[in-house]
């Protein structure tokens, strides 16, 4: 069987026997109402845990709206024009209203960026801004000694409004919710002392109850203040399928559900081959994010498998600090022992990637150069095809292959090992 595997702005074609294909992992078959903008406009007609957004609005308050960067599929062009004329319905003046890219550590963007992100006449009608790090107001600490320290224009607006999209997060548990506010739009420091909790057992995808760093993340949302979200899930296809409105918590948590009837995926067994993509732009743009797919392919690799993770990669590894450790590290486990030692930010991302290949061979294929992919202790290929080719050598003529063309988004549950 032949699939196309996203790969930047194109795809990666391979072609598994199929005697060898075990399982192709999409997502699940759901009935769904209401899509794209008409479903973001009967979320904000009927919130969750809240009232109406027009109702929370008063005229002459300042208010920020934060949404995703350029390394998200946020669709935040179909989303903020509804979130607008909800405000202009409340008295609210667009002079008033500040759209604030979370950037959390990653790099700044382009004008043109920000503009194709929002959409024209919304980047023409208010101010949109990136978040920085070095100008933050401290708001207070959380229980677990996190520091609470939100981008200025955030924390000194009168409304917040978060914007995000849900997907399994390989420690948060789900992206979306407070994360636009931790990560999003928070201090290095911060960010650090919370993601310093990813080596606990509870935080890993799709844990939410028990996930202590989940639970910093929404205090310090409390902290911070949130009046309203809207968050939605995606198609792979990148279409709305459900938006979500209100509550901080409530309206995030009834995402989830969604987000789980529509790719959390039962497996009869590992297999021996597990083939991964992000999907492609934006979402492979660098080894930073493109690991996501590969957390996820863990799930539903045997131990002494082989994950072959198809990303872009264009921009390298996307992280200063995560570039720094793995080029410090005389191998990987190396990189687990550092981090519980001493836990930094972007090597926590090169830490994962260890913890991967305790159980598993990773073989990436990027446009990345072969000695840097070697560099960071995995295996380069040139096409989707050489390296199954190559697996399918290493393990013999009944090796079982799963494919994941959407790694970032589909969480595998194993029967059996």
């Amino acid at each position: 069987m032949e699939f196309e595997l996203g790969f930047g702005r194109g795809v990666q074609k391979v072609t598994v026997p199929d005697k060898n294909l075990a399982d192709v992992l999409t997502q699940n078959r759901v009935s769904v109402g209401l899509t794209g903008e008409a479903e973001v406009r009967r979320a904000l007609r009927s919130p969750i845990g809240t009232p109406e957004l027009r109702k929370i609005v008063r005229p002459g308050e300042k208010i920020a709206i934060v949404t995703s960067d350029i390394t998200r599929p946020m669709p935040s062009r179909q989303v903020l024009p509804a979130i607008l004329e909800e405000l202009e319905q409340a008295g609210a003046d667009m002079k008033d209203v500040t759209v604030v890219f979370g950037l959390g550590i990653h790099r700044h963007q382009t004008e043109e960026e920000m503009r194709r992100l929002v959409g024209d006449r919304v980047y023409e009608t208010v101010r949109c801004v990136d978040s920085d790090v070095r100008d933050c107001v401290h708001m207070g600490t959380t229980s677990r000694g996190t520091p609470v320290d939100i981008f200025r224009p955030v924390a000194e607006a009168d409304r917040r409004i978060l914007l995000g999209n849900i997907e399994y997060h390989y420690f948060a548990g789900y992206s979306g919710g407070a994360k636009a506010l931790m990560p999003g739009v928070s201090t290095r420091a911060a960010i650090q002392a919370n993601h310093a909790r990813m080596v606990e057992e509870t935080s890993r995808a799709g844990n939410l109850d028990t996930n202590a760093l989940r639970a910093d993340i929404e205090e310090a949302g409390r902290i911070c203040g949130a009046d309203f979200i809207l968050n939605v899930v995606l198609s792979e296809q990148k279409e709305i399928l459900r938006a979500v409105a209100g509550d901080l918590v409530e309206a995030h948590r009834a995402g989830c559900a969604f987000l789980d009837t529509l790719y959390r995926r039962r497996i009869r067994e590992r297999a021996d081959i597990v083939i991964t993509s992000q999907g492609g732009a934006p979402k492979d743009l660098n080894l930073y994010q493109t690991q996501k797919a590969l957390d996820n392919a863990k799930h539903a690799v045997k131990k002494g498998g082989t994950i072959i993770v198809v990303g872009s990669c264009r921009e390298g590894f996307g992280e200063s600090v995560f570039e720094e450790w793995i080029a410090a590290a005389p191998d990987a486990r190396s990189l687990i022992d550092r981090v519980r030692r001493d836990f930094r930010l972007g090597g926590h991302k090169a830490a994962a990637i260890a913890m991967v290949l305790e159980n598993a061979d990773i073989v990436l294929v990027s446009e990345m150069p072969e000695e840097t992919v070697r560099a960071a202790f995995l295996t380069p290929a040139a096409s989707a095809q050489e390296a199954l080719d190559a697996a399918l050598a290493k393990y013999g003529p009944d090796a079982t292959v799963i494919v994941m063309p959407h790694g970032g988004s589909t969480l595998p549950e194993a029967e059996q090992s």
